[in-house]
């Protein structure tokens, strides 16, 4: 028996197509844009935590280490036989002195899925996090 885990898109936003017409080489040397490259690549804007996935002869484990979020971060559900696992954490930082005002916003999101076997049992999937890692049971 074995867990489907998703893979992540490899590859950027913008095709080769869109390199080739911003390639200033012929004019200025080398290009100051790469489409082709990690500018825009979704692999290297997101942060997605890592997935250990345990299989034993009862459940499977999965635990995602994500420091820095709180329990009500998180959002966990189970829909046409996916699991997704998901969590949203927005802040903002505020100072207001005499001459001026600063105000920081942040937003901090993530989404893993994950494709359950038929023989999961959906309702008894348990989860806790606890020191920055979110443990999931899914007894099958």
């Amino acid at each position: 028996m074995s867990l489907v885990v998703s893979k992540k898109r490899n590859g950027s936003l913008f095709p080769s197509l869109a390199s080739n017409f911003f390639n200033t080489d012929r004019f200025f040397g080398p290009s100051i844009i790469d489409f082709d490259g990690g500018l825009l690549d979704p692999n290297d804007s997101l942060v997605v935590p890592e997935a250990n996935i345990i299989e034993n002869g009862k459940d499977f484990k999965i635990e995602l280490a994500a420091p820095g979020l709180e329990r009500k971060d998180f959002k966990v559900e189970v829909q046409d036989g996916v699991l997704c696992i998901s969590a949203e954490k927005e802040e903002e930082k505020k100072e207001d002195r005499e001459n001026f005002r600063r105000r920081e916003f942040s937003y901090n999101s993530f989404c893993r899925s994950f494709t359950l076997p038929d023989n999961l049992v959906t309702d008894k999937i348990d989860a806790k996090y606890e020191n920055g890692v979110l443990r999931l049971s899914l007894p099958f």
